[in-house]
């Protein structure tokens, strides 16, 4: 026999061993934190390239575990920056594509935030890792679709509600799903019709969600609430060894009142102090507690075994920040309203409220003043109007002003249409002591119905339209009507920036009855005070286009009276309001009110 037939024979015999033992052998059980150990490799894009070590981030072992619980179906991460949740995902796709490979989507809020991630942070980790880049088809993949040997993992926007809806998943990641719009009026949210698409994997599916929270109502938060189990990180005190959660209330550093130190001078002060024992505790000592931490359920609700599991954790864990990092930061921020948001959000994985600004029901109900609905306080020194028009109705909102530009609705109502609201307007309304008010100026609001409000405000001499603008130096301006050949070519339009007089609506129910507050009647509904307060002011966008903006609580939730009430104190405002000095604590003696004719040829004073 040839020595050449030998090798092709012996060739043949060593393919068959090794399909004989790839046939027979047991698969490689390993979990995701261990498949991330073994073969992960980081790129040099990481401050720690190389293999993956757990030992680094050891509470994400709890976390990417979680994709191998029969039993947990969705999982949650509530993150801060700079803790890994990224790599997280990457490892979490690494397992599935070359160890149980099935139909996996990733779901960022924009397409073009898939492409760049795509192309800079998911492509270079699967080639980095031989055992992915064995089973990567680059040439046949595209930036939102990565092909690999018996799976597909898709990319896509949150803001293609067609896209998220054209594919059976059994493993779905949202990434950064807060900063994802939310339900449109057409379709259901963008994460209800991605969920859709796993059904066919009802009982092996996975749902991961990770993100830095924005406020209580946005996704990640609400899920962490709604989770059977809620997963916090407890690490052990070097010195006293009770298991605790790190809290930024625990880092003490400088105070500033006499030395006039800087932030930096402040923040090398700062040290983390245990609750427990009080012992500090200094950076050096974070990665061994971090190695023997474990996550624990605060919830303790859950009976049986938890489906839906949230982990939460902040940017004090982070094997790579110090405290004097964090409290940097802090000073840094403290100062600006929207920087101190990023710094909740971002850094203590945290949702929003402004103290200041954060308003409920139950605080309108508090501003109720003694009057009942229809009469003006002894304060008042005029009345104006806001309107809200809708597509089926209009809803006003009439208020007595006074000193200090404190403000009480007097009357407040929805009605049918527009001609329903010259009776309210033009009628008198009376203090206890008989002084007699009417309405002096009302706005309208022309962004729905446009013409047949700038129609009917020719018509009506006490009223204005007007249109909500985008944020400016001006709480009002006035421009003119421009339609060319119409009626009401040329008339008085009142541009309103809606933001600031919410801030101010807002601030002012905080302060309690008396000048400078926002008031209602003593008569005043739930209806009134639930639409009263229902918007809040959050953060939208990133770096210099981070911009803290007025949005609605809850989807499709009502606030026609807060924009009624915008209107009114806009109207204040025109009307020379703020030019008010009396004391409203001190009430004054009856005076005769100013009469129609009065109010009609003066009413274009206060521009």
């Amino acid at each position: 026999m040839s020595s050449e037939r030998q090798r092709r024979r012996q060739k043949t015999r060593n393919l068959f061993r090794r399909c004989l033992k790839a046939s027979l052998s047991r698969p490689e059980q390993l979990t995701v934190s261990q498949w991330a150990e073994k073969y992960r490799i980081l790129d040099e894009s990481s401050s720690l390239p190389g293999h993956w070590h757990n030992d680094i981030t050891p509470y994400l072992v709890g976390i990417m575990d979680c994709f191998n619980d029969p039993y947990i179906h969705f999982i949650n991460f509530v993150k801060s920056t700079q803790v890994g949740g990224t790599e997280a995902l990457i490892n979490a796709t690494g397992w599935i594509i070359t160890k149980a490979p099935a139909p996996t989507m990733i779901v960022y809020p924009t397409d073009d935030l898939a492409k760049d991630i795509s192309n800079d942070k998911l492509k270079p980790a699967y080639r980095q890792t031989p055992e992915i880049a064995e089973r990567f088809f680059r040439t046949k993949s595209s930036e939102l679709n990565l092909r690999f040997r018996n799976m597909n993992l898709y990319l896509r926007s949150g803001g293609s509600p067609s896209k998220l809806a054209s594919k059976a998943i059994k493993y779905l990641f949202f990434d950064e799903i807060d900063k994802m719009a939310g339900a449109s009026k057409k379709e259901a949210s963008p994460y209800n019709l991605a969920v859709e698409r796993t059904r066919t994997f009802k009982y092996s599916r996975k749902v991961y969600t990770c993100s830095t929270p924005t406020h209580r109502e946005n996704y990640v938060w609400k899920f962490h609430e709604r989770a059977d189990e809620q997963r916090y990180y407890y690490v052990p005190c070097p010195h006293c060894g009770e298991y605790i959660l790190l809290e930024w209330e625990q880092i003490k550093f400088a105070d500033n009142d006499e030395k006039k130190l800087t932030n930096a001078e402040r923040s090398a002060t700062a040290m983390y102090f245990c609750q427990e024992c009080g012992a500090a505790i200094e950076d050096k000592e974070k990665p061994a507690m971090l190695r023997r931490g474990e996550w624990r359920d605060v919830k303790k609700t859950c009976v049986g075994l938890p489906q839906r599991v949230s982990f939460h954790i902040n940017a004090l864990y982070s094997f790579f920040l110090t405290w004097r990092d964090i409290v940097f930061e802090f000073l840094d921020s403290k100062d600006d309203p929207e920087e101190l948001q990023n710094f909740v959000n971002s850094w203590l994985g945290e949702p929003w409220e402004d103290t200041k600004l954060k308003t409920s029901a139950e605080l309108v109900l508090a501003r109720q003043a003694a009057e009942t609905r229809g009469t003006v306080p002894e304060w008042a020194e005029l009345l104006t109007a806001g309107v809200d028009v809708q597509e089926n109705s209009v809803y006003i909102d009439i208020i007595a002003v006074g000193a200090g530009m404190t403000t009480q609705s007097v009357f407040h109502a929805q009605l049918m249409s527009l001609d329903d609201i010259p009776a309210y307007m033009t009628a008198e309304y009376s203090s206890a002591s008989g002084r007699k008010f009417i309405v002096l100026l009302c706005l309208i609001d022309s962004g729905d119905q446009t013409d047949t409000v700038y129609d009917f405000c020719l018509q009506h001499e006490w009223a204005i339209a007007c249109k909500g603008v985008a944020p400016n130096n001006n709480h009002y301006k006035i421009s003119k009507i421009n339609r060319t050949n119409a009626r009401y070519d040329g008339q008085p339009l009142v541009l309103v920036d809606g933001s600031k007089y919410k801030d101010m609506i807002a601030s002012r129910l905080h302060q309690p009855n008396g000048t400078g507050s926002c008031m209602v009647h003593a008569d005043c509904d739930a209806e009134y005070a639930q639409q009263l307060t229902a918007e809040h002011k959050v953060a939208e966008g990133t770096g210099a286009r981070r911009r803290l903006v007025w949005k609605p609580k809850t989807s499709h939730a009502d606030n026609h009276y807060l924009d009624a009430r915008v209107y009114a104190t806009a109207a204040a405002d025109i009307r020379g309001a703020r030019s008010l000095t009396a004391d409203i604590t001190h009430q004054k003696q009856p005076e005769p009110s100013k009469t129609n004719e009065e109010r009609k040829s003066g009413w274009l004073s206060g521009y």
